[in-house]
């Protein structure tokens, strides 16, 4: 499947936002060891920062190529399927990450994990800017649904059922 240049866009909004978060986090690390807080080998750093912001970066890739296919599929129960799988995929991949960076010595522990939670710092800090959505582009909100349509029993609030 082919990315729509609107995620390619989005991706690459998030991918500079990473990198200055990848900046920030080695600035912050430097700072830290001149207090005596840890130790800074720029190498192992720079290998953890790096290859970090590759598995957040294709983490939202996975995301937005999920997005695009599940957006086709008609059948609702199919397209919740098809989002939990992606899910699971996604965070399984990050859960790797986190295991090989902390088994490996040339990796920086917290330089290669905390790459993981930029994409949501981003789009965080772009949301508070208003530069997410274009105030033009923001969609009215959806009218809800009539009671039972469309809906799961699991996804409906009621009172508890033994």
């Amino acid at each position: 499947m082919k990315l729509q240049s609107a995620s390619r866009k989005e991706i690459f909004r998030i991918a500079l936002g990473v990198l200055v978060c990848d900046g920030i986090l080695v600035a912050a690390l430097f700072v830290l060891s001149q207090f005596g807080i840890g130790t800074f080998s720029l190498g192992r750093i720079l290998l953890g920062a790096l290859c970090g912001s590759v598995v957040a970066i294709l983490n939202f890739a996975i995301l937005c190529l999920t997005v695009q296919s599940a957006v086709e599929i008609e059948n609702k129960r199919k397209q919740k399927q098809r989002f939990q799988m992606s899910y699971n995929l996604r965070l399984l991949l990050q859960a790797v990450w986190v295991v090989v960076c902390f088994l490996i010595p040339q990796i920086h522990f917290v330089a290669g994990a905390a790459p993981i939670l930029f994409p949501n710092v981003v789009i965080l800090f772009l949301q508070t800017r208003g530069k997410l959505v274009a105030p033009s582009e923001k969609p009215a909100a959806p009218a809800a649904p009539a009671e039972g349509e469309d809906e799961e029993p699991e996804d409906r609030l009621e009172s508890f059922e033994v």
